[in-house]
């Protein structure tokens, strides 16, 4: 029944590779089990709610990939980057609930799926500067890095500096950084897993060493605390504009680059430069954020490790259907993800800004009116603590670059998002 829905013969692959496929993307992916918890619970959110919610939610997202856009083998979860804006922006740094900031993502969500039903899909991928847009994902990248030097404790406040270095005598920071040496080499020796192998091996030893506190493998799912707790009425204000706009522009940018790079390697790119089947894939991923929002966790997107499943041979939704019946086999250990000591975890989010921060060898160096504003985008997000005024800063000094510079004929995407971002920065 398998072979007939997913036509393995047509895509030159069968049950066996699929299988092997997906267990190689889940396993590059699988950290978000015990990240995204831990960076929502900062937040004010309930880290057992999460961790259920991001099993469930992943794995009903790797199910409508599989069964509604079934020639594309990824895998899907709450996005990294996504997750610390609405931890460390929306819900610490602009005050907003837990509730509150769940009803932002749900409505980004909803636009998403509008804007995936329309031709707007297709002029916004075309419009916005492939520059911003690497520059805008090497500033996430340096986010999440700011985030997990704060967590691993290899930065402490200082009142002149502002930073410092931290207590190298913590043994558990010294642990995190074995963790961050130990996922570099692994990806060096292209071991699949490098990531969740790092934490779990450091952990161990943590935990062997008196340091960290283990309390247990398995047990039943934590309660989903945050089941339909999403609250619109915030969400639908004024002043959440710019946090619904932020979370629709990573979310819809970062899957059109995801689903880009996945094609690339499968071969879904046509002659005519057209990817197979996008409009499909956008809606799964659209449709599941907005599932994701009423289950209670932040963004779901799709994962860029999904190559991972690709160069194994994987081909159909046949990968994504393993991937989804992993995640939801992750229900079960909830303990293992308290267990796991918070330096452990700050070392794989550096890890994890790394790969972020890497594409930026593709910015157009050579012109300073493309790289500029990128390298703007770059910096300000960790130094403002903020992605969505690192977004508006980026599109603002674009605009008047190119206004200053008489190169006014780019996309009037460029003039719409600069003002709005204007007008961010006055209303707020």
């Amino acid at each position: 029944m398998l072979d007939k829905y997913f036509e393995y013969r047509k895509h030159k692959t069968d049950f066996n590779t699929e299988v092997v496929a997906g267990v190689s993307t889940f396993l590059t992916m699988a950290y978000i089990m015990f990240l995204n918890p831990v960076i929502l619970a900062d937040g004010g959110f309930d880290f057992g709610g999460v961790f259920t919610a991001t099993a469930l939610a992943a794995a009903l997202a790797c199910f409508i990939a599989a069964f509604y856009a079934k020639t594309w083998p990824v895998g899907l979860a709450p996005g990294m980057g996504i997750n610390a804006f609405v931890a460390y922006g929306v819900c610490l740094g602009m005050k907003y609930t837990p509730a509150e900031a769940l009803g932002a993502v749900l409505v980004a969500g909803v636009v998403f799926l509008i804007i995936s039903l329309t031709p707007i899909r297709a002029w916004l991928i075309n419009s916005i500067p492939k520059s911003l847009k690497l520059g805008i994902g090497a500033g996430i990248g340096l986010f999440l890095a700011i985030i997990g030097f704060e967590i691993m404790g290899l930065t402490a406040d200082n009142p002149v500096t502002l930073v410092q270095l931290g207590d190298l005598s913590n043994p558990l920071l010294l642990l995190g950084a074995g963790a961050f040496i130990s996922m570099i080499v692994m990806e060096k020796m292209k071991i699949k897993g490098n990531i969740i192998i790092g934490i779990l091996a450091f952990s161990i030893i943590a935990w062997l060493g008196g340091w960290g506190k283990f309390n247990g493998v398995v047990s039943a799912p934590p309660p989903m605390t945050h089941l339909f707790a999403f609250d619109l009425g915030a969400a639908l204000s004024a002043s959440m504009v710019t946090v619904i706009f932020t979370l629709f522009f990573i979310d819809f940018f970062d899957t059109a680059g995801t689903l880009t790079s996945v094609a690339n390697v499968a071969g879904k790119i046509g002659r005519d430069g057209k990817i197979q089947d996008i409009d499909k894939a956008m809606l799964s991923d659209s449709v599941s954020t907005v599932a994701g929002a009423v289950m209670g966790t932040s963004t779901v997107t799709t994962y860029v490790e999904s190559a991972a499943g690709v160069k194994a041979g994987g081909r159909t939704g046949m990968t994504s259907l393993v991937i989804g019946v992993l995640f939801l086999l992750c229900l079960f250990f909830s303990p293992l993800a308290t267990s796991l000591p918070k330096e452990i975890d700050g070392a794989a989010l550096i890890y994890i800004a790394t790969l972020f921060v890497r594409n930026i060898v593709d910015i157009e160096w050579d012109d300073i009116a493309e790289s500029g504003p990128a390298v703007l985008a770059m910096i300000a997000m960790p130094f403002t603590y903020s992605i969505s005024h690192g977004i508006a800063l980026a599109f603002i000094s674009y605009a008047a670059v190119k206004i200053c510079t008489g190169k006014t004929n780019v996309s009037p995407a460029i003039w719409v998002i600069a003002a709005l971002s204007v007008v961010s920065f006055v209303v707020a």
